[in-house]
């Protein structure tokens, strides 16, 4: 599969995951609904300037797009990131606290003599 192909599957799949219709994330990274349609089957291909819209849109980092997540172990991260998704903000930044917190343990662990 070529990078084109990847960008418009993870493209759609992460517009999924968020819920947001071609229309409205066309909306919020201010171009044509029909331009995003044209991405999704491959007519098209967006400027780095879209990419860094459409990634802020749908709440990832730009290069999420380009990542190749047809192995099996993609499907238990794309769930892990599904689940993620839907938790409500706060709950997300306490997660995100409390494995920062464990990581930088682990590290002062394997770093003290």
């Amino acid at each position: 599969m070529d990078l084109k192909q990847i960008f418009v599957i993870n493209l759609k799949k992460l517009r999924k995951i968020e819920r947001i219709s071609q229309m409205k994330l066309a909306a919020k990274c201010d171009t044509d609904a029909s331009y995003i349609g044209q991405i999704e089957i491959g007519r098209r291909f967006p400027s780095i300037e879209l990419i860094e819209k459409m990634a802020r849109a749908l709440k990832v980092e730009p290069y999420r797009f380009f990542m190749d997540e047809s192995s099996n172990d993609c499907e238990e991260l794309d769930e892990t990131i599904n689940f993620l998704t839907k938790l409500p903000n706060s709950i997300r930044l306490d997660m995100i606290k409390r494995l920062n917190t464990a990581i930088c343990d682990c590290i002062h662990q394997t770093l003290s003599p």
